[in-house]
């Protein structure tokens, strides 16, 4: 976890995005706050793959389509998406297995490469050496 003190980027975990965009009261307070703070957020395109399919699978429901809500959500709240590079996807390759999840590994791999610390509610990741805001 962080102290929060001289962040101006953040990346966001699915669970971070989804919390803020519907304004769950699940999304912690500190959380909350940065977001709305002047910062510059971020988002992976892999969050978006996930959203995408929990989506079309039925697990996860959206006030309104994703074509709809998602990019408008994105557009409203000033949200980056980062993209998926060669080095990202390396340094999945090299990381150990404290997690499972190949959204939340891949989300791991893009703060270590960018720098950037993340916003989640997942735990499992401060076995990472990065950054956790919550």
């Amino acid at each position: 976890m962080t102290n929060l003190s001289g962040i101006t980027r953040l990346l966001l975990d699915t669970n971070a995005f989804l919390y803020f965009i519907n304004n769950d009261a699940a999304l912690s307070k500190k959380a909350k706050e940065l977001l709305e703070a002047e910062v510059d957020l971020l988002i992976s395109a892999a969050c978006l793959w996930e959203i995408a399919i929990k989506f079309s699978i039925g697990t996860l429901t959206l006030p309104d389509t994703f074509g709809n809500f998602i990019p408008a959500q994105i557009y409203q709240n000033n949200i980056e998406i980062l993209p998926i590079t060669l080095p990202h996807l390396e340094k999945v390759s090299s990381l150990p297995f404290h997690h499972k999840d190949p959204f939340d590994r891949l989300i791991i791999a893009q703060s270590i490469v960018e720098n950037l610390p993340v916003v989640s509610s997942d735990a499992a990741f401060d076995l990472y050496k990065i950054e956790r805001v919550w």
